[in-house]
């Protein structure tokens, strides 16, 4: 299982819709979950061209504590089941 930790998402938002879109991000734009919505379309297309036959789950909530802990109060915001 992998899992993937976006630590720079309103970064990228910003980047991406430019100084007066990055007044809108936390009031408007979640960032964190357009950055993921566009992750998952990237991997659900290589899944796809590799055979790989998967589960994404995009979900809201755990945080990385360390190295070795995985806090999880999971609630789930999309899922998407890739198949061949």
């Amino acid at each position: 299982m992998l899992v993937i930790q976006v630590t720079n998402a309103r970064e990228v938002m910003r980047q991406r819709i430019g100084r007066l879109g990055s007044r809108l991000i936390g009031k408007v734009v979640d960032a964190e979950a357009q950055v993921e919505k566009a992750l998952i379309q990237e991997l659900e297309t290589a899944f796809r061209d590799f055979g790989i036959e998967a589960r994404i789950f995009s979900i809201d909530g755990p945080e990385m504590v360390g190295r070795s802990h995985l806090e999880i109060p999971v609630q789930v915001r999309e899922e998407r089941v890739v198949e061949l």
